[in-house]
């Protein structure tokens, strides 16, 4: 299969593998899923095979916080997964194979997906399913060249220390593409992710950890070379300050030793507590009579249990719990251009299920009806600045999806919205200006950027290679 030359080829392609790989989600009571099971004493619900995950619960403790004490069901999937993308040059140009798939979670049936997603119990066969194409490319990444490879967290609010391999490995040799697996461009990726719930979360991910001169160098570099460049522009062009943002020659409003201080400095100080709980005894949550686990209030998320036939996947049937969350999320990035060089607000926020204690995460992100439950020292300072938001500074505004695979129908809108530089907007506890260059400097090391930041970063970086899609337009 040749590599897709315009859009309309993609296009085309999801409408021919919808036919033949799909998912069809039914929601049935927890207590019904089979293969899964809830402990007798505890209410954590466990598959009867040992692999995979459970679903736990968790108390948390944060004194002197608008909301110091809280109780919960997580997800516990200790084992690491891959996420990994092939990329192969054709007349010079580097192309990503990327996969077609459908998740049981997904709102719309089929997303754009990296070449492996895998889970470790996936990859060894635990679902007893046909093998996983491809894998063997990033089990033993020595026979290529690594572009990347590093270690990031899932959401910390709905995983207990959770993390997957992200990785993209350069092939030199011939790939051939299966059925459901398209080779793409970065600037064709680029532009897709300007159309709702159709790049997933984790092809998102591996794209915000991809080296920066990879996408801005000229096409006959391989990518990762770290040759400079100079952004071309007038200084008053968005595109050109996001493209300075890049360099590592920019001026940035703050060193990176000292943002690394800053967060060291930050994660010593944060008081948080985690500790395991009874999920049957989880105080403000019930059993529901149609079997899902609700908190009480009606908001937040539930856990439900679902069965799943498909097609075009390695396994043909199975059961699992998921996490359905309400409302669709929102999350922002406030960015500014200072001496010319676009920065992103940044906020370093504590979850109980990240590994160190806190991340960086987007200017706001949050389900916005959730704060009707809560008091109103918990509203995220800067959420009024982004929902009223002046249109015309919007730069990226998209609906995307969570990760198909554990949560059900679970959406964020994905704002950038450009406003003057202000440096009191830093002065809220928590946050402050990077460019992009930093941001991405650190997504060479884990656990300092969080998932949400991951996913807008690939937006952002987006507008570097396509003209955004006028607001609205892709709704």
């Amino acid at each position: 299969m040749t590599p897709a030359t315009h859009l309309d080829d993609v296009h085309r392609a999801l409408d021919s593998a919808r036919g033949r790989m799909f998912t069809r989600t039914e929601r049935v009571p927890l207590d019904e899923l089979t293969g899964w099971a809830g402990d007798p004493d505890t209410g954590t619900l466990r598959h009867h095979r040992g692999g995979f995950f459970t679903v736990e619960g968790l108390r948390v403790r944060r004194p002197g916080r608008p909301v110091a004490e809280w109780s919960q069901p997580i997800i516990n999937q200790q084992e690491i997964g891959i996420l990994g993308i092939l990329v192969k040059e054709f007349d010079g140009v580097p192309h990503f194979l990327m996969q077609l798939k459908a998740e049981p979670g997904n709102i719309n049936g089929i997303q754009i997906s990296p070449t492996v997603q895998a889970t470790r119990s996936n990859y060894l066969g635990v679902h007893g399913g046909r093998p996983v194409p491809y894998l063997d490319h990033f089990r033993d990444p020595s026979r290529h060249r690594v572009v990347t490879d590093v270690r990031q967290s899932e959401q910390g609010s709905w995983f207990l220390r959770k993390r997957n391999r992200n990785m993209i490995i350069q092939v030199s040799g011939e790939v051939e593409p299966l059925d459901g697996y398209l080779w793409l461009t970065l600037p064709q990726l680029h532009r897709l992710l300007a159309v709702d719930d159709l790049v997933n979360m984790d092809t998102r991910s591996i794209l915000a950890c991809l080296p920066l001169t990879a996408e801005t160098a000229p096409g006959d570099s391989a990518p990762g070379d770290t040759a400079g460049y100079t952004a071309p522009g007038p200084a008053g062009d968005f595109t050109a300050a996001l493209l300075r943002s890049c360099d590592p020659a920019a001026p940035a409003r703050h060193s990176t030793a000292s943002l690394l201080s800053w967060i060291t400095d930050t994660r010593i100080r944060t008081d948080l507590t985690v500790e395991s709980a009874p999920l049957n005894r989880l105080p403000g949550w019930h059993r529901t009579p149609d079997g899902r686990v609700a908190h009480d209030s009606g908001r937040f998320f539930d856990v439900i249990g679902v069965r799943v036939e498909a097609a075009g996947r390695e396994v043909a049937r199975w059961d699992q719990p998921m996490i359905a969350p309400y409302g669709t999320g929102i999350v922002a990035l406030l960015v500014a251009r200072v001496d010319g060089v676009l920065h992103a607000l940044v906020h370093l926020r504590a979850e109980p299920g990240y590994v160190d204690v806190v991340e960086l995460a987007p200017t706001v992100s949050c389900v916005p009806e959730n704060y009707d439950v809560l008091p109103p020292a918990a509203r995220p300072p800067l959420l009024d600045d982004v929902l009223r938001a002046d249109p015309s500074a919007v730069r990226f505004d998209t609906v995307q999806s969570e990760e198909g695979g554990r949560f059900h129908h679970a959406r964020s809108r994905h704002l950038v919205i450009e406003t003057p530089y202000r440096p009191e907007l830093a002065e809220h506890p928590g946050f402050r200006w990077m460019t992009l260059h930093q941001l991405t400097g650190l997504l060479r090391h884990s656990h300092y950027v969080n998932m949400e930041t991951r996913s807008l970063l690939a937006c952002l970086r987006s507008l570097t290679t396509s003209a955004p899609a006028p607001v609205g337009a892709a709704r």
